[in-house]
């Protein structure tokens, strides 16, 4: 049995259940560093994309898995998602347990996270939080009704290797967090 707490932050996690990255990997530059960071960390992971994405790819031969071959905790899991756009985000909001971790630059997704007292990370490093969120969701909303009105709102800057470095850390910084909480 895992037991529902809170730190105060708004934060909260299952006791004594370990941490999980799932990776929106639907378009994801930074899916090789996760996966070297869950298999350095022995941090199991999950791969969500549609079907034409080839996830296997990523997986290394010798990969544990499954959570009975896993090696200091690291395994890794494929989910090829069928039905939609939206089909990769919507199963691992079902997947999803309390304390996870994904890793998304869908905000959509990364708020449908939240409500799930899971944490979200963007691939340029931001650690989405429950207080901005809304805010984020509003921007996005707004620059998109530009759009549609032939407004030219800039996309982002280029991904570049300050990026890929705070998306490290910030992953990074989740884990170690995850485990604290999870004690």
């Amino acid at each position: 049995m895992h037991t529902y707490w809170t730190d105060g932050s708004g934060d909260h996690a299952w006791e004594g259940r370990a941490v999980r990255v799932l990776i929106d990997a639907d378009a994801c530059p930074v899916t090789r560093e996760t996966l070297e960071i869950c298999r350095d960390r022995g941090v199991p992971a999950a791969l969500y994309g549609n079907g034409t994405q080839n996830l296997e790819r990523h997986v290394r031969p010798g990969d544990p898995r499954s959570s009975k071959d896993g090696k200091r905790g690291f395994w890794i899991e494929t989910v090829t998602c069928q039905g939609g756009a939206d089909s990769a985000d919507f199963a691992i909001v079902e997947d999803l347990e309390p304390g996870d971790i994904v890793v998304t630059q869908d905000i959509g997704l990364a708020a449908m996270v939240l409500g799930r007292e899971a944490r979200a990370i963007g691939v340029r490093g931001r650690v989405y939080d429950r207080a901005t969120i809304d805010m984020q969701l509003f921007i996005r909303h707004e620059e998109k009704k530009a759009r549609r009105n032939g407004e030219r709102t800039g996309g982002p800057n280029k991904f570049s290797s300050d990026d890929r470095r705070r998306f490290r850390s910030g992953l990074e910084r989740l884990i170690a967090e995850g485990r604290r909480q999870a004690l």
